[in-house]
């Protein structure tokens, strides 16, 4: 990998200040990643016998994850819906919005009754709920990317927008934590955990909201979106001059930057939830570890992950975003077809070493996708082109490649699913040969399709003050 130029520092926030930043998206991102991962983790574990008890263990898994699948259709539309306001309205806004609803909706699971006391109504209130979840998640990590992304300089800016990024490993850590302390409190009991202890970590998702929402309420807008509105509000000064919806100047202007963004990004969602889900319940009921070892070893590998995406960042912002990013899949192509062979082998160790590599790998796409996908877009649609490009990845990788993988296993067993994961990584490699690098490129012009510079806004330290 060549390096790439240094580009003139940019004096958006100061130091203090970016940590504030970086802590309040980072947080954030990991509160509504937990609320979304637990809801994976419960499909995996319980979920089958209490919502879906008539259709058997392998139905009734199935229908777990067809559920959570339904939060991956749900999350394009929700990267629309925010993507519009975080464009119009402002990036802090939105994601307060988004926190809220993700709290709201999960707290709910957590109090829903079990079909042995309202029937069918409960998975039907269930899907509803967790298409909550995937609007909510959808627009959340455009908008807390953004946050740190545009307050970034930019010779650090794979550094800083790979912070928010830790959400879903963290999520995922504190996700796993939850339910092993549940699980070792009351043993190894089903009858107990299935019964009402799955649903203490729902629960408590209230009292974890609260925190994130008084954070993120102390943080500034981005000065990249507020410049974006005075240019607007001097160019339009009439205010019922009516403007082009965010949506449809993304996907107009840039729809081979959306699809190919979302191309790119699939491996990593499929690798990602096949972890974090699928094998949740394929280290239980396939493998035969423990519940709390495979919660362990999950534990584990989220932590390799959180060190993958940081240290990816980082050397995004020394040799590019699209290096790193094509290192990741091409290396995932084989990693797809050694990993079930190497799980299969029914060694424990193997299981730990399996997730941490694949989550890994995860992490070496995600680190650089913090900052490459909004360098991709224009401010005025940067919020929804971004975050569009992101959910369609999540609809490819995360919410169809679980559902395959869990009938594929029924039918062809664990090598099914690696040839699945490498038609997936097969994918991602074209579409990120085809993208453009973007290290350096100013998040402040109009032009930031081309990397060329605004002749209006200079990327300096002058230009930048407000």
């Amino acid at each position: 990998m060549s390096q790439i130029p240094s580009p003139v520092p940019s004096a958006e926030t100061s130091p203090v200040s970016m940590k504030r930043v970086a802590a309040a998206s980072t947080i954030g991102s990991v509160i509504e990643f937990y609320d979304f991962i637990i809801y994976g983790t419960a499909a995996a574990l319980v979920f089958p016998a209490v919502f879906f008890p008539a259709l058997g263990t392998g139905a009734g898994t199935v229908a777990a994850f067809a559920t959570f699948a339904v939060a991956f259709v749900a999350r394009p539309l929700g990267a629309l819906i925010f993507g519009h306001y975080g464009d119009r309205l402002g990036r802090k806004k939105t994601l307060i919005l988004t926190l809220l609803i993700m709290g709201g909706a999960t707290f709910l699971v957590g109090v829903l009754p079990d079909a042995s006391l309202i029937g069918v109504a409960a998975p039907l209130i269930l899907v509803t709920l967790r298409f909550l979840q995937g609007l909510a998640v959808g627009g959340e990590w455009a908008g807390a990317t953004l946050m740190a992304t545009e307050h970034a300089p930019a010779h650090r800016r794979g550094l800083w927008a790979s912070f928010p990024q830790l959400g879903p490993s963290l999520g995922f850590v504190l996700a796993s934590a939850t339910f092993l302390v549940i699980n070792l409190t009351l043993g190894d009991t089903s009858e107990a955990f299935v019964g009402f202890a799955w649903r203490i970590p729902f629960i408590l998702s209230a009292a974890l909201v609260v925190v994130g929402l008084y954070i993120r309420l102390k943080v500034e807008e981005t000065p990249v979106f507020r410049r974006e509105q005075e240019r607007s509000a001097a160019a339009s000064p009439v205010a019922t001059v009516p403007r082009t919806l965010p949506v449809w100047e993304s996907i107009r202007i840039q729809p081979v930057e959306i699809l190919l963004g979302g191309g790119a990004a699939a491996m990593l969602f499929a690798f990602f939830y096949i972890s974090t889900a699928f094998l949740t319940s394929y280290g239980t009921t396939v493998l035969g570890h423990s519940r709390p070892a495979v919660l362990t070893a999950g534990i584990i590998a989220a932590l390799v992950f959180a060190g993958g995406t940081v240290l990816a960042g980082v050397l995004s912002d020394r040799f590019g975003r699209r290096p790193v990013v094509l290192t990741s899949v091409i290396v995932a192509l084989p990693w797809s077809l050694l990993l079930f062979p190497l799980l299969d082998s029914g060694s424990y160790g193997a299981f730990v070493l399996g997730l941490s590599v694949t989550m890994f790998i995860v992490g070496g796409s995600y680190g650089p996708f913090g900052s490459y996908l909004p360098e991709l877009f224009q401010t005025r649609y940067r919020y929804t082109g971004a975050g569009t490009a992101y959910n369609l990845a999540a609809l490819v990788g995360g919410g169809v490649t679980p559902l395959v993988a869990a009938a594929l296993a029924a039918s062809f067993g664990g090598m099914a699913i690696g040839y699945l994961l490498a038609g997936v990584s097969a994918l991602s490699i074209v579409c990120a040969l085809a993208l453009r690098e973007t290290g350096g490129t100013s998040l402040d012009t109009e032009h930031a399709t081309t990397g060329s510079a605004d002749p209006a806004v200079d990327d300096t330290p002058a230009a930048a003050t407000l």
